[in-house]
């Protein structure tokens, strides 16, 4: 229904759904003047004081079908007439920018799935419709509403609405979607999944989703709270019903859901205590598997996939690693990304005991920065940025991965948890202190150490030991034949004190010009240093 309905909404504005009014046709046209006259007539008789007493009615009403596609007097419903003037009220108030986008919530009725009986607003004997939901304990008694939407018309517009509703738990059984010839969309959802009749409550919920659909910093941090809410949960829970529940409280990514038939699942890459990372295909494309089977998705692992889905969603840059889907349906969950067939940093360093030139090293270097700037931009802490979640494409790119204990920054700025790998965490996380996205400088840090000697940081102390130096203000040695530059700005960048650290963008300028100076006094060309990276492999 959506695709057809988008295709509509940008297209011919038509509904996407066949009409539901009666529609009165001659030779083949709508006879329009038919239906306003029934319009009018029939809000006559129920005692519609505009239709009685404005002399403009009609032209007013007119000019209201003009501005819309032949398919709305079709669609118009013979038993709500009145809806006309609903609509015409939207569309006036949606010229507002204040107030867009205007809507307009009604329940219409409850359906009992269970026996297919429909019990309809303004049954007569409405003690007998309570009796009734009373009576049958198995039934599935679903209210529906139908909510109306009016704003400026643009691309994807019904996308954008479709998901707004989705996010709510909603669930879309029709949508009625028309533009305007000035620009304007009207746009006639019908929903179930709201708990009640109370139209207010929903008309407030939607209100609120809109408002953190336009901040999503606000749905964010309201998204992670839910996330420590519920993990008291499921702890006491079995971890197949865990599963169940997460994805029962979590907003719904659709849009992302991949189907697993369409995934061919190729050799195991990565294993882990939770899951294994697998190359496989995509609708043609290599892709990279992330699977975290159900049996073992307890409190802190369902978080994490929850997390880190809803943050893959939100970005995309040449130096992150793109998201392609996420499949959320037992027994395996599972998040797809394109493959980096380069590996990791961690690898190319450490396994294959790679020593960078200068240069190269400064490329990838921005390579990080360029990635975790964008990141930060987004209000998103990595909170483990070390090399082995650093992976190369077949172009030497090196891009940021792995966003399994990311989080969005709360407004508040600061974190507690103890999140991320003992030899690249920062003191303060360490320390269980307050921190913000700081902390990823502290890592960027002891990475650009680790590119400078092709080291493993601290190798000779256990995770531990270095984690214990670290908030005693142990750093690692400083290496030699480094240029001072790059010495300078690793320990400014692994400072104590957060605030004395620079920021990413800080950090993007200066690398920049150090490789500047670096290629013209060297005389390396970008070609160069692309065919020393490759050398390398």
């Amino acid at each position: 229904m959506e695709g057809r309905a988008e295709e509509a909404i940008e297209e011919v504005g038509e509904s996407s759904t066949p009409p539901r009014g009666f529609g009165i046709r001659g030779g083949g046209r709508i006879v329009a003047n038919d239906i306003k006259n029934k319009i009018f007539t029939w809000l006559l008789e129920n005692g519609n004081e505009e239709a009685a007493s404005n002399p403009d009615f009609m032209d007013q009403l007119e000019a209201h079908f003009r501005r819309l596609p032949p398919s709305y007097l079709a669609d118009v419903n013979i038993d709500r007439m009145e809806d006309v003037l609903l609509h015409q009220k939207l569309l006036a108030q949606a010229k507002d920018p204040e107030k867009r986008p205007v809507f307009h919530v009604r329940f219409m009725k409850f359906e009992d799935k269970n026996l297919n009986v429909r019990i309809t607003e303004g049954t007569e004997d409405e003690t007998n419709v309570a009796g009734a939901l009373s009576a049958r304990h198995d039934g599935i008694y679903v209210p529906t509403h139908e909510i109306t939407f009016s704003t400026i018309d643009k691309p994807k517009l019904l996308s954008h609405l479709s998901a707004l509703l989705s996010n709510m738990g909603l669930n879309i059984r029709e949508a009625h979607v028309f533009s305007t010839t000035d620009g304007y969309s009207l746009d006639v959802f019908v929903v179930d999944g709201w708990h009640e009749e109370d139209t207010d409550g929903l008309h407030k919920e939607l209100e609120g989703a809109i408002v953190r659909n336009e901040d999503p910093d606000g749905l964010y941090k309201e998204l992670e709270a839910a996330i420590a809410r519920n993990e008291g949960l499921w702890a006491g829970s079995s971890h197949s019903s865990a599963a169940e529940y997460m994805f029962a409280t979590q907003p719904k990514v659709d849009a992302w859901e991949i189907d697993k038939r369409l995934l061919k699942m190729g050799e195991k890459i990565a294993s882990g205590s939770s899951g294994d990372m697998y190359h496989g295909s995509y609708l043609g494309q290599d892709v990279a598997i992330k699977v975290l089977r159900s049996e073992h998705l307890n409190e802190t692992e369902g978080a994490e996939f929850t997390q880190e889905v809803m943050i893959l969603r939100e970005v995309q840059h040449g130096n992150v690693v793109r998201f392609i889907g996420a499949c959320r349906k037992p027994p395996q969950f599972c998040i797809v990304t394109e493959y980096m067939s380069g590996g990791s940093l961690y690898d190319f360093l450490h396994k294959h005991h790679n020593i960078l030139e200068l240069p190269v090293l400064l490329k990838y270097a921005l390579d990080v920065c360029r990635g975790m700037d964008y990141l930060h931009q987004k209000k998103i802490v990595h909170r483990d940025l070390k090399t082995a979640n650093l992976l190369m494409d077949n172009n030497h790119v090196v891009k940021v991965a792995d966003f399994g204990v990311a989080r969005f920054q709360n407004q508040g700025g600061d974190m507690t948890a103890e999140t991320g790998t003992y030899r690249w965490m920062a003191p303060e996380v360490i320390n269980h202190q307050p921190y913000n996205h700081k902390a990823d400088i502290f890592s960027f840090a002891i990475v650009l150490w680790e590119l400078a000697t092709s080291k493993i940081p601290y190798d000779n102390l256990t995770p531990l030991e270095a984690a214990l130096g670290v908030i005693q203000g142990s750093r690692p040695e400083l290496p030699e034949r480094t240029h001072p530059r790059l010495l300078d700005l690793m320990q400014r960048c692994w400072e104590t004190a957060p605030a004395k650290r620079p920021s990413f963008s800080q950090v993007i300028v200066e690398l920049e010009e150090f490789l500047k100076q670096v290629q013209e006094t060297a005389g390396t060309s970008k070609q160069e240093i692309d065919g020393l990276e490759k050398s390398k492999k």
